[in-house]
């Protein structure tokens, strides 16, 4: 009998129990204490850590440090540039999502000093704090690549789905055009470490999607560039990606990374082993270098050599995201210099993490609480089918729904979990119940 879509919201709701639940707390009750906790960043990460602060302990404060005053559903983003969501299906209030007795500054970090405890705003604000969790996210470092600015997006072909949703909605538009017409699309991703990598794949499979609905598709040439020698992290869902691209004719290459665009020609150049190789384009989805925001960067806190010491990640131990060199320190989200973990679904996880470690420290007690690295990418492969991967550190696929739904299938419960399901569950992990 065929999986229905009341069937699949029932198992939902249950597996939600089971498999979105709270990680358990050690302690039940709240902690007395009057440290002085405070979190650099009001995004997923900082809204989910505030809350459930919040609620575990009892005196001491909270101070939650951001500069935004608006809160934005990323995952939502790449829907609105689907031209599936308006723009404003991400944007909420920062103050949406706080609890009440949490002291919020809505300000900018300048500096972090890890030794003398004291976090500076650009307004002139002196924070000291006890305990610090950081959860500031990247910084999209779109000047990185010669010519490329915000301002260029939804002009000359130049799409970027990432900026923001004025910037998602133009992508859209830009998109819905180059279908109707036809070209020559280049997708591509950066060498650094990014936010949701399977982002620049699903655009790539939308846009294929729409031409062949069009009956353009015969119209259509479509490139995707990797960025080192695989479609994605984890072999198995690369090979997966590497069938299907082949089943509907985009190209591929790889060790390909842009590093300049020229908007008046429609030209793209990226780096390459052999050298620098220039791509002609109708339509691109520029995703620019992510690195960590300058306060951390310029930081001791950053990891000291190789790769993530230039993009800036912070130095946490992979399991407790606990700092390596200031144990008062802790990371959350996409600042956390470790081997997986740049989406919302992890931070689901980190937090309850983070948060047990804090309360350990205030019990004098030790925590077993453990992050193994969970990502999970419904990795969108056309209008109405996705495939939900879901992996750890180790590469393991660990699904959260087994027997039901099959994480390299193609299945419209996946895209249903994507459009439907996920806001509900991101709305929930920001108040800390789940």
């Amino acid at each position: 009998m065929p999986f229905s879509r009341r069937d699949f919201l029932k198992t939902f709701t249950a597996g939600a129990a089971l498999n979105y639940a709270p990680l358990g707390l050690a302690s039940k009750s709240p902690v007395q204490t009057n440290a002085k906790v405070v979190i650099l960043g009001a995004g997923a990460a900082g809204a989910a850590l505030a809350n459930r602060f919040s609620d575990a302990m009892g005196g001491g404060s909270i101070t939650v440090i951001d500069g935004r005053k608006e809160h934005l559903y990323q995952p939502g983003l790449t829907l609105v540039a689907a031209g599936l969501k308006p723009g404003n299906y991400v944007v909420s209030q920062t103050t949406d999502w706080l609890p009440q007795g949490v002291n919020l500054i809505t300000d900018w970090v300048s500096e972090v000093d890890p030794v003398s405890q004291t976090i500076f705003t650009q307004s002139g604000h002196k924070v000291s704090y006890d305990v610090l969790v950081v959860a500031m996210g990247c910084r999209l470092a779109y000047e990185k690549i010669e010519g490329m600015s915000k301002d260029l997006i939804g002009q000359h072909g130049i799409g970027s789905v990432y900026a923001g949703p004025e910037y998602a909605e133009k992508t859209w538009r830009l998109l819905d055009a180059f279908t109707d017409k036809g070209g020559r699309a280049v997708f591509s991703r950066p060498g650094t470490e990014m936010k949701c990598a399977g982002q620049p794949l699903k655009y790539t499979f939308l846009t294929e999607d729409y031409a062949a609905r069009k009956g353009t598709r015969d119209r259509v040439e479509i490139e995707y560039l990797g960025h080192d020698s695989n479609l994605f992290g984890v072999p198995i869902v690369h090979e997966k990606l590497r069938m299907l691209f082949e089943a509907r004719d985009i190209a591929t290459d790889f060790n390909h990374v842009m590093t300049a665009i020229d908007p008046g020609r429609q030209v793209a150049t990226f780096q390459t082993p052999t050298g620098l190789v220039e791509k002609e384009f109708d339509f691109t989805n520029v995703i620019p270098p992510m690195v960590a925001p300058d306060p951390i960067l310029n930081s001791d806190l950053k990891w000291q050599t190789g790769a993530w010491a230039e993009q800036g990640w912070m130095e946490v131990d992979k399991s407790s995201l606990r700092h390596v060199r200031y144990p008062n320190v802790f990371a959350v989200g996409d600042i956390a210099g470790v081997p997986k973990g740049k989406t919302a679904a992890s931070v689901k996880w980190q937090v309850p993490v983070v948060v047990d470690h804090v309360l350990a420290d205030l019990e004098g007690r030790e925590s077993d609480q453990s992050f193994n690295g969970y990502t999970s990418c419904p990795l969108i492969t056309k209008i109405g089918r996705a495939m939900l991967i879901e992996f750890d550190y180790n590469n393991n696929l660990t699904p959260s729904f087994p027997g039901v739904i099959a994480p390299l299938e193609e299945l419209w419960i996946s895209w249903l979990m994507k459009e439907v399901a996920l806001k509900a569950t991101y709305n929930a992990m920001l108040r800390g119940r789940a």
